[in-house]
């Protein structure tokens, strides 16, 4: 028998100074039984800096294989935001990006590996597709901080992130690197 997915709610209040965002957020953000905390965190961190109408967590989550974590659709139902979290492999971007206008990668892993893993890979449109990466420090203090119900304000400055999550005060820069 399969083990449930766990449960998490974030009551967001998100305020994106670099693109105008300024949003309350809840959120309930399932963690698969195979997903680590981490790669969970980086998930809802990539809702929240990719954050507009029509965006939402995949229904498959980390176990989908024709969906990305976070995707966005817009009116019309045409997906317009391919965006993976973690170290996707090449041909899932390649595909994300023939879909979708915009396709981002968010990875808690390191960056160097997550390039190294694509290099010289087909991925369409690869030079318009970021790779964004955030502080280790960072994602393990994020984590420390998560419980089931959780508060948080989440403020982006200048590519800095500030991040009161249950009391806890974070901060790190995303740090933005491209495929090619």
């Amino acid at each position: 028998m399969a083990l449930p997915a766990t449960l998490h709610h974030f009551a967001v209040h998100l305020a994106d100074v670099d693109r105008g965002v300024y949003e309350e957020l809840e959120l309930r953000v399932a963690r698969h039984p195979s997903e680590t905390a981490e790669f969970m965190v980086t998930r809802l961190l990539a809702y929240c800096l990719e954050y507009r109408e029509g965006i939402a967590f995949s229904e498959g989550g980390v176990s989908s294989t024709d969906e990305p974590a976070v995707l966005v659709r817009d009116l019309t139902g045409r997906l317009t935001g391919w965006i993976e979290v973690g170290a996707p492999d090449a041909e899932r971007l390649h595909r994300g990006s023939k879909l979708a206008e915009r396709t981002a990668v968010y990875t808690h892993r390191d960056p160097a590996r997550v390039l190294a893993q694509l290099a010289g890979k087909r991925i369409h449109r690869a030079e318009t597709i970021p790779l964004y990466s955030f502080d280790r420090d960072f994602i393990d203090a994020a984590v420390a901080a998560i419980d089931r119900r959780n508060t948080a304000t989440l403020s982006v400055t200048e590519r800095a992130i500030y991040l009161d999550l249950n009391g806890a005060s974070l901060s790190t820069h995303i740090e933005e690197h491209a495929l090619v």
